[in-house]
């Protein structure tokens, strides 16, 4: 009879110290929400370069995800992290004592090129660091909550930070944890890699950058712009480079995306990546809202909104773990992630009936759809890493992260155009042109009219807000959904590696 080894204090210990990575790349995500306003007085950024401060991270991290993947199977992702946490941290110093918008575009850069090495890497790790299945399942559940809280904490500690010290303070809070973990990360974490990972295909990194960075680009732009030619030709240019990344990877010998994951046990896997990319849709599309909400509907300051935005993580750290215990307990996973579909799509629901002053309702209704997102989340990475071979773990945890920023830049497109677009029919055309395109721009008008005309231009520009918010929000239900529908069929009877491993040991158990 065989076994399965269970992790000790040591794995566990060693699993603690992966979480410092994850937290810090998800939250410099977040982390120049609040210091911003210093480093334009400081550097004086052209309109250009702002954008570039703030989007670069999040474009090269994007980018870069598959082939860091594909890199750590190959190198060892011990190694990967190791070589991550000292451009993450070189980098985090050099953007702290920027003296020029250049040179901090530039660390951003590396910045990315160090998250795209540390996300996948500790995901990967984890795999291997927890063989029994109810561990790895929780394990999971408390990854999927740090890097969702992650997100959120990065613009408090932000605004904290510039409150007390200089903007630069955002990016040296990364330096004391990058110096942990270079100093434990030998100690306690195990080296794995593919044993017979094949050369590595060159040709695909250029190929998966052009097709993610312009779709990513395109879809982020859409919600704030509008649906202009550019950015609809920059996103026809990243399906173009896909169609031919995808074909690449189908014909060459040693491919970076080995094309055996979505076989076989594959099904679970592409289902989990498919079904995980619209949770992430959902999820930051009501996100695109919330934030605009506190702050321009309600009247909150950036940092009281990002304070009350902490709120609903509360009920975060207790959805993983419900929806791990259900399965271990025998109930199909289709029906557990059908479930916190639908539980999101009751967060949506709940912001659907907001009015202009429910700061409850938007707060309880965001808590809702976190709760659901994260035990999709939670499942769907479980099974996509139970569903791939462990020497492909690395790439595994890269599809599934590139998936999710697809999903997010999809989801502000979709649902941010809607409400945009509700937004400027509901506006009459009397009002100023600049107050017509968004609530924000409305905002900046009534700063300079008279108390009265300042007071009902804001309230029909909160009113049209509210209105699109409603009607994105019934979008977003709407797909959750289908989603769950979809998770309930695509994913009954779905077996994986670990499935067919368990179901060896039980047979020879009775033997």
């Amino acid at each position: 009879m065989q076994t399965t080894p269970r992790a000790t204090r040591k794995e566990w210990t060693a699993f603690a110290v992966l979480m410092l990575p994850l937290l810090l790349v998800s939250m410099d995500v977040s982390v120049l929400y609040f210091a911003i306003p210093q480093v334009s007085a400081d550097l004086r950024p052209s309109s250009t370069q702002q954008l570039w401060i703030f989007d670069i991270y999040a474009f090269v991290l994007a980018g870069l995800l598959m082939t860091m993947g594909s890199v750590g199977d190959r190198i060892g992702r011990r190694r990967l992290l190791v070589l991550g946490a000292v451009a993450f941290g070189a980098a985090s110093l050099v953007a702290a004592y920027a003296d020029s918008a250049e040179t901090l575009i530039a660390a951003r850069a590396v910045l990315g090129i160090g998250g795209a090495t540390l996300m996948p890497s500790t995901l990967a790790i984890v795999r291997t660091l927890f063989q029994d299945a109810g561990q790895r399942a929780k394990a999971i559940g408390m990854w999927q909550g740090v890097l969702v809280a992650g997100v959120a904490l990065g613009s408090v500690l932000s605004g904290v930070l510039v409150e007390f010290f200089w903007w630069g303070s955002v990016f040296l809070v990364n330096l004391p944890a990058m110096a942990l973990l270079l100093v434990l990360a030998p100690l306690l974490v195990p080296e794995s890699r593919d044993p017979r990972p094949g050369r590595f295909d060159l040709l695909s990194v250029p190929l998966s950058m052009a097709a993610v960075l312009p779709l990513v680009w395109g879809l982020k732009e859409m919600p704030a712009e509008g649906v202009e030619l550019p950015y609809v030709v920059s996103v026809a240019v990243g399906l173009a480079f896909a169609a031919l990344f995808v074909h690449r990877q189908r014909t060459a010998a040693s491919p970076m995306i080995s094309p055996a994951l979505f076989r076989g046990h594959g099904r679970a896997f592409g289902a989990a990546v498919s079904l995980n990319l619209i949770s992430a849709l959902t999820m930051m599309g009501s996100a695109y809202f919330t934030t605009q909400y506190l702050q321009s509907v309600l009247g909150k300051s950036a940092m009281e909104a990002a304070l009350w935005a902490l709120v609903p993580s509360a009920l975060i750290g207790l959805a993983a773990p419900v929806a791990a215990a259900l399965v271990q307990r025998g109930m199909d996973r289709a029906h557990v992630v059908a479930t916190g579909f639908a539980v999101s799509a009751c967060g949506y629901g709940l912001l659907a009936l907001t009015g202009t002053s429910s700061l409850q309702l938007v707060l309880a209704g965001s808590g809702v759809l976190a709760c659901g997102a994260v035990i999709v989340g939670s499942q769907l990475t479980d099974l996509a890493l139970g569903a791939a071979p462990p020497e492909k773990a690395g790439t595994a945890s890269s599809l599934l992260e590139t998936g999710q920023e697809f999903g997010g830049a999809m989801g502000m497109a979709l649902l941010g155009s809607i409400g945009n677009t509700v937004y400027r029919n509901e506006v009459p055309d009397t009002a100023p042109a600049e107050a017509r395109e968004t609530l924000t721009g409305a905002v900046a008008v009534a700063e300079h009219l008279p108390a009265r005309a300042a007071d009902a231009l804001l309230a029909t520009a909160r009113e049209a807000f509210t209105t699109g918010m409603h009607v994105a929000a019934l979008t977003g239900a709407g797909l959750l959904v289908a989603a769950a529908g979809l998770a309930a069929v695509a994913l009954r009877g779905v077996k994986t590696h670990r499935n067919a491993e368990q179901a060896e040991n039980s047979s020879l158990s009775g033997v």
